[in-house]
């Protein structure tokens, strides 16, 4: 079965962005609140579940499973956006309305992959 373009999109900027939190952790581990221990651990499961998401997208008998993966995890990183917003030195020095734009920017998130969940 081919799958849709948009599908193999999203997988690919999924698998791109966990590849990235193993060549630049410094830049999740910082956006990380300081409520959650470990960082390093959690930079190390988001990246792989990001990957593995990402290739499960791509296997059409998986699609629905890894979708709904997507938006837990969408879902689990949404407190890395808030700190984001909350302190400065996790903003990148990004000004206050990009940061605030970015937690809507989860929720199409979480729509584009609920639309690949049935």
């Amino acid at each position: 079965m081919i799958l849709p373009w948009h599908l193999y999109l999203m997988a690919i900027l999924y698998i791109l962005a966990g590849i990235n939190h193993f060549r630049s952790p410094e830049m999740y581990i910082r956006i990380i609140p300081p409520i959650f221990k470990k960082p390093n651990i959690i930079n190390i499961l988001s990246g792989a579940a990001e990957i593995l998401f990402g290739i499960l997208l791509m296997l059409s008998f998986t699609t629905h499973l890894a979708a709904w993966g997507i938006i837990a995890l969408l879902i689990a990183i949404f407190p890395a956006n808030l700190y984001m917003l909350q302190n400065k030195k996790a903003s990148f020095g990004l000004s206050k309305w990009i940061l605030f734009v970015r937690l809507p920017l989860q929720f199409v998130l979480i729509v584009w992959a609920y639309l690949y969940t049935f």
